[in-house]
């Protein structure tokens, strides 16, 4: 693979396994930019990143505005509820009045999916999915999959599981997507209210009994339940879930000796995860979140036609 010709960055499926290995073997390159003492580099100088999140976010706007000034952009955060968003103004013009501001990159997080992809079709500037409804979560796959290949060197033969809140869940739809190209077996997991039979059509294997297939699994990657998502109650109570499809520790002493815990964050300790195994050494949650800042910097880095670093020994992406 000899460079990321594309314009965009809007889903996990377009891509494929020579770009999302292109994409970690990158991050790795920075990530040492990002760990060290200086750790700004001039890839973007003169450039504008734009975020724009019409949901609320933590990590992934943070890790996009580090992202883009380790790499000398200038950002701007655009805030939805004081823009004039919530005056009326559509979704094209708000977008249209940044690029005649010259913004070169767009980060854009929408409750609706393919927002990014209408976007991308409509303007200049490089768009880049930060989530889209259920849709995608592209960034986030990225970084799941590079932290997994740093403990591991590859996915191929891997069995990871994803457990949780599958069906409101852009992550889990992004994360099966680049596990599987990257030769992993997937399963995921939850209630039968959040494990719809609409995943059947990505070829991955579903169960409702987390005890049963935890003892099997490489990696375990946990999601939370997404409460402003659902209508309706989907379970009967917190406690219930809890019982049936936390990972406690007692679960977690069931799983292989030395197994990969993930999650995309917000955690909800407590309720999906308990304390003792999100702390744990076999935990690499916060590794997820620096490993973020990485991946996205490779993906400016490679948007804005940058060449592959050249191979090195014991290189993430072989």
């Amino acid at each position: 693979m000899n460079a990321l010709n594309r314009k965009d960055l809007l889903d996990i499926k377009s891509l494929s396994k020579d770009e999302i290995l292109l994409i970690c073997k990158t991050a790795k390159y920075f990530k040492d930019v990002f760990t060290r003492d200086v750790k700004t580099v001039p890839v973007l100088r003169g450039k504008t990143v734009c975020t724009l999140f019409y949901e609320p976010s933590t990590r992934t706007r943070l890790s996009f505005e580090l992202a883009a000034k380790m790499l000398s952009a200038n950002t701007i955060n655009v805030p939805v509820t004081t823009s004039s968003v919530v005056k009326g103004e559509s979704l094209i013009d708000t977008v249209r009045t940044l690029e005649a501001m010259k913004a070169d990159y767009i980060v854009m997080r929408h409750a609706a999916s393919l927002a990014p992809h209408f976007l991308s079709k409509n303007i200049d500037a490089s768009v880049i999915n930060g989530g889209d409804g259920f849709h995608a979560h592209p960034t986030q796959a990225l970084l799941d999959t590079y932290s997994i290949l740093e403990k591991r060197e590859t996915l191929a033969g891997l069995h990871i599981g994803i457990i949780g809140d599958i069906k409101h869940s852009r992550v889990a739809r992004s994360d099966l997507i680049a596990f599987q190209k990257l030769g992993a077996k997937v399963t995921l997991c939850g209630p039968p209210t959040l494990l719809p039979d609409e995943f059947k059509q990505y070829g991955v294997d579903m169960t409702y009994n987390l005890d049963e297939l935890l003892p099997e699994l490489d990696v375990v990657n946990m999601l939370r339940i997404q409460r402003e998502r659902q209508k309706g109650s989907l379970f009967p109570s917190i406690r219930e879930y809890n019982l049936l499809y936390a990972l406690t520790e007692e679960r977690f002493s069931k799983c292989k000796s030395d197994v990969i815990i993930m999650h995309p964050g917000p955690m909800n300790r407590g309720i999906e995860i308990d304390d003792a195994v999100a702390d744990h050494p076999n935990s690499i949650i916060n590794e997820q979140v620096t490993n973020g800042v990485a991946v996205r910097m490779a993906v400016f880095y490679l948007l804005a036609g940058g060449a592959p670093f050249q191979d090195e020994e014991g290189d993430i992406s072989k």
